[in-house]
Formats: structure tokens, C-alpha cells, sequence
């Protein structure tokens, strides 16, 4: 699950930049900046909502 939720926060966080230059630059593939903020906090909730569901499952595998 930690993979996962790593994956998503990439994600977010490329999705960010891409809202960021689209802002700057202009559209990419017509597809105007707030699309790519939207979906780069779309993908952020979901990552939290993930931790919170499932709780970090790495620390309970470790031996004492």
C-alpha cells in the first residue's frame, strides 16, 4: 500500500508542475491549468485518504 501511495503523490506532484508551466506557457494538448490543479489535488486526497484508511502498514512489519 506504501508503493502505492507514493505512486499518487508523484503523481500529484507532476500534475502541480504541469499547472504551474500550463500557467506560465500556456496550454498543453488544449488543456487549460486549472484541469491539472484539479487532478493534482484529486490525486493528493486520494493518497491521504489511503494513509488514513490503511494506516502506515511498513511500521508493522518491522520487528521489535
Amino acid at each position: 500500500m506504501g508503493n502505492l501511495v507514493r505512486v499518487l503523490i508523484g503523481l500529484a506532484a507532476l500534475a502541480f508542475v504541469l499547472a504551474v508551466v500550463t500557467h506560465f506557457a500556456g496550454p498543453l494538448l488544449s488543456t487549460q491549468p486549472e484541469a491539472y490543479s484539479r487532478a493534482s489535488t484529486n490525486l493528493a486526497l486520494l493518497a491521504i485518504a489511503l494513509v488514513l484508511t490503511y494506516g502506515n502498514t511498513a511500521s508493522a512489519r518491522r520487528p521489535l
